[in-house]
């Protein structure tokens, strides 16, 4: 089962970048459970239980919210009834016009040929700075620990 598993993953990412909506929804048993990473501005109503949960609170924000927003798949790890995907997000907050090409992981539980959990591993500082519009002030240093010298003073 497991490698139909990686294959209905695939197809269900697919099927979002062409913007089928529905079908990835129907891929998702009716008791789904989907967690956004914590810090994000959509884990505000973690847990979404169930497909319309998710289309109201995750999918129909994402639309509304970005120009652009893709999710661009680089690997699909097997894992028996986990599937493991790693990718970046793509996209630019209306608002602020700011950029996020955040990475990802995402963690996908599946039984019977159904999605029934979903866990969102992502950069969610990368994701605030665009919905703020934060940027570092001109001239502003990282710190230390983003810096080439060490050590840190």
């Amino acid at each position: 089962m497991s490698l139909q598993n990686v294959d209905l993953m695939k197809s269900l990412y697919e099927a979002f970048g062409r913007g089928d909506v529905p079908t990835v929804l129907g891929a998702m048993d009716p008791a789904i459970v989907w967690n956004e990473a914590e810090g994000s501005p959509y884990a505000d109503k973690n847990p979404y239980v169930g497909p319309n949960a998710i289309l109201a609170g995750v999918f129909a924000r994402l639309g509304g919210e970005w120009d652009g927003f893709a999710v661009a798949l680089e690997e699909v790890h097997d894992a028996g009834d986990v599937v493991v995907a790693t990718g970046r997000y793509g996209g630019a907050y209306k608002k602020t016009g700011k950029k996020n090409h955040a990475q990802f992981a995402h963690v996908w539980k599946l039984r019977g040929g159904k999605v029934v959990s979903f866990q969102q591993y992502t950069d969610t500082l990368q994701v605030t700075k665009a919905v703020s519009g934060w940027a570092a002030p001109p001239g502003s240093r990282r710190p230390c620990w983003q810096s080439r010298r060490a050590p840190c003073r």
